[in-house]
C-alpha cells in the first residue's frame, strides 16, 4: 500500500498549500469547503539540509539528516534525507515511511532519496 502526505488545493484559485491553513495564501478564501485534498508529489529539488548529531531521545538513531525540498508543484516540505552526500540543488524522490516511533505509535513522514 502506497502512503501519501496530502496538501490542500483551493477550489477558488487552484493554489496548493501544505500544511493546512484555514485561509488560502493566494486568494485569502477562508471557507473550509473551498479546499480539495490532493497528494503531494514525491519528486523535487533539495533546497537546503542539515545534519543532527544528537537528535531527541525518541529517535532510534544517533545521526539524522534533514532537508527542505521544493516539490514539483512548488510546495516545500521538510523531511529526512537518506542520502550519503547531499548537495543543494540535487534532484530527490520521496517515500512516506516511519520516521519515528514510540511504544504504541508510529509517525510517518517524507524520507528523501537521490533521484
Amino acid at each position: 500500500m502506497e502512503r501519501n502526505i496530502y496538501a490542500y488545493k483551493c477550489k477558488r484559485c487552484g493554489h496548493v498549500q501544505y500544511p493546512y491553513r484555514t485561509i488560502c495564501r493566494n486568494c485569502h478564501e477562508n471557507d473550509h469547503n473551498e479546499f480539495d485534498i490532493v497528494p503531494l508529489p514525491k519528486k523535487g529539488k533539495l533546497l537546503t539540509f542539515t545534519h543532527l548529531f544528537n537528535p531527541p531521545s525518541d529517535f532510534s538513531t544517533v545521526f539524522l539528516s534533514l532537508g527542505i525540498v521544493e516539490l514539483e508543484d512548488g510546495s516545500r516540505i521538510t523531511g529526512q534525507l537518506s542520502i550519503e552526500r547531499p548537495t543543494i540543488g540535487m534532484h530527490v524522490r520521496a517515500n512516506v515511511e516511519v520516521v519515528r516511533k514510540d511504544e504504541y505509535n508510529r509517525y510517518y513522514g517524507m524520507v528523501f532519496y537521490e533521484a
